[in-house]
């Protein structure tokens, strides 16, 4: 069954460029997921076509109201069901690649993106079941980490990549940032390419990048060996 990913936002056209180019195009192209957006301002009858207000105790900015994002979950819980519901927010669990895998073996995703000062906090409570970051800085809104979100996810779908390996020896995956890659010619300004790589011994180049990515780890993200 293909993934459903529902993206209720603002500004559509954000979430949309995702699907015009590159693997989460091809993706979509080949029907391995849809992606539909609903946008907050349908839902409403107000000319101004209202979707945000003052925030209760003051302060600077506004926060999106309750109900036309409560009609948008409704309408989408009609068509596709309820679904899987995310928060994008500088307050949620930071994605990583072990959650991104884990979403692309969902069935149905909805993808909430807030603007302004974020959303009323009732309908987080009442409606959202996790709230997720790309990470510890603010966006304008929440489109932009839907966008890192859905190619995330995209792109380890079976079917995605011209080669499943390529998502299985990503960086993340097994816990390691990748090896280094080389490509022709062998030698740039005097950097030549690692002999290992040219003997096409496969185990020695096996073991020479399980090294080598470990190697890289433990200087750039030792918090990962943790």
């Amino acid at each position: 069954m293909k993934l459903q990913i529902d993206v209720i936002t603002l500004l559509p056209e954000l979430v949309l460029s995702v699907i015009s180019a590159g693997i989460t195009a091809r993706a979509h192209k080949l029907g391995l997921f849809e992606l539909s957006t609903y946008n907050p301002r349908d839902y409403v009858d107000d000319v101004h076509k209202t979707v945000d207000d003052r925030p209760f105790g003051g302060g600077p900015g506004m926060v999106m109201k309750y109900a036309p994002l409560k009609a948008c979950l409704d309408d989408i819980s009609a068509k596709h069901g309820r679904g899987r519901r995310i928060y994008l927010s500088p307050q949620g669990s930071v994605l990583n690649q072990a959650l991104a895998q884990e979403l692309s073996c969902a069935t149905h995703l909805v993808l909430l993106c807030g603007r302004y000062e974020g959303v009323d906090e009732r309908l987080i409570i009442n409606e959202i079941d996790e709230e997720i970051s790309i990470g510890d800085y603010v966006l304008s809104g929440g489109e932009l980490g839907a966008a890192v979100l859905i190619d995330a996810i995209a792109r380890l779908i079976p079917g995605a990549l011209n080669s499943n390996l390529s998502a299985v020896e990503d960086s993340f995956t097994n816990s390691l940032l990748d090896h280094p890659h080389y490509t022709r010619p062998e030698s740039i300004n005097g950097l030549d390419v690692p002999k290992v790589l040219l003997s096409g011994d496969h185990q020695k180049i096996k073991e020479w990048r399980a090294k080598i990515a470990l190697e890289r780890t433990q200087t750039r993200r030792p918090d990962l060996l943790d």
